[in-house]
């Protein structure tokens, strides 16, 4: 089956949905998921316009990613480690080359690695010290 080249929103979709799929069965990092969101249509359709406005330009995302990060990272007991963002770019970069290729793919995955670290270092960085 040849794979799509992530340039619609309906194939930003597909791996939205195909990722956080796996993400709701991973024994790693599922339960951080899935204690916090009881919405999940809405989760992925806002997420959705994340990949999209990242990877298209189009500009629905409304939201602030670093400040959701910090939230979860708190109410995770500031337990969040290099570990979880780790095995979440490991189910993402293995998402996009079961079902995509060319330029979009490869941006998404180098997006996801540098958001990745960048949310990882704010969080750490807005923790509770003591």
């Amino acid at each position: 089956m040849p794979k799509s080249s992530l340039s619609t929103r309906a194939e930003i979709s597909i791996l939205v949905r195909t990722f956080y799929g796996k993400v709701r069965q991973d024994t790693f990092i599922g339960p951080i998921f899935n204690e916090r969101i009881s919405d999940w249509e809405s989760h992925i359709e806002q997420l959705t316009d994340f990949w999209e406005s990242n990877l298209l330009f189009v500009r629905r995302y409304q939201g602030n990613p670093v400040q959701v990060h910090i939230d979860v990272d708190e109410s995770n007991a500031e337990q969040t480690t290099p570990e979880h963002f780790g095995r979440w770019l490991q189910l993402w970069f293995e998402t996009i080359d079961e079902h995509f290729e060319g330029d979009n793919a490869a941006i998404a995955k180098n997006r996801a690695r540098n958001m990745s670290t960048h949310l990882f270092m704010k969080m750490y960085a807005a923790r509770k010290k003591g």
